[in-house]
């Protein structure tokens, strides 16, 4: 990368990082572009070099966190997936652990987004990722435990929005108890007792 690359990186970067602390206080359609240069420290010239619009911005700064994300996992998210099918039925729980904690240790790390995603939660799309979660990672496991078709969209509720709940909670108390503690939690909430569900 040379100098003008890196310079427009970083200063893209800044403003990803600006429209993220404002969705942390106030809703997409009420933040200007005078309020992100002003947090960014770039005027709006400079903006509209890079964007067209604000959605611009968010379509990048999406961009930004997923890539961020996944730096997170060891081992390609494929080869979990893939594993997932010839594990123990008790070992299955929402995630695997191998994938759930370094999902947690980036929202340790990522407090900030996931405030935003939580008060702003179509502005980053949360509609979008969860649907992805359902479809590749809750569907086999309750295929596994043959849980009715019919009975899916009830089951991934629950585990989304529990979930959503203990992560809304350690980020309350600004994620200060360990990550494996939150694990040991998640775990002991989704895993069925005696590695069964009973209908």
């Amino acid at each position: 990368m040379n100098k003008s690359e890196s310079k427009y990186f970083n200063t893209a970067l800044r403003m990803d990082e600006a429209l993220i602390a404002l969705l942390e206080k106030k809703d997409l359609e009420y933040i200007t572009v005078k309020e992100i240069c002003h947090l960014a420290g770039v005027n709006r010239s400079t903006f509209y070099l890079h964007y067209e619009t604000i959605a611009d911005l968010v379509n990048e700064t999406l961009e930004m966190i997923n890539q961020r994300f996944l730096s997170y996992f060891p081992k390609q998210e494929e080869e979990i997936l893939e594993n997932m099918g010839s594990r123990e039925r008790e070992d299955l729980v929402l995630v695997t652990r191998e994938y759930l904690l370094p999902y947690l240790r980036f929202i340790q790390d990522n407090k900030k987004v996931y405030r935003a995603a939580f008060r702003n939660p179509s502005s980053v799309q949360a509609h979008v990722r969860y649907r992805e979660l359902k479809q590749r990672i809750l569907g086999p496991i309750l295929e596994r435990f043959e849980i009715p078709t019919a009975w899916h969209p009830y089951y991934m509720a629950y585990y989304v929005e529990g979930i959503s709940a203990i992560v809304k909670e350690w980020l309350r108390q600004d994620c200060a108890d360990e990550v494996e503690m939150i694990a040991d939690i998640i775990e002991s909430c989704v895993r069925p007792r005696g590695g069964s569900y009973e209908k």
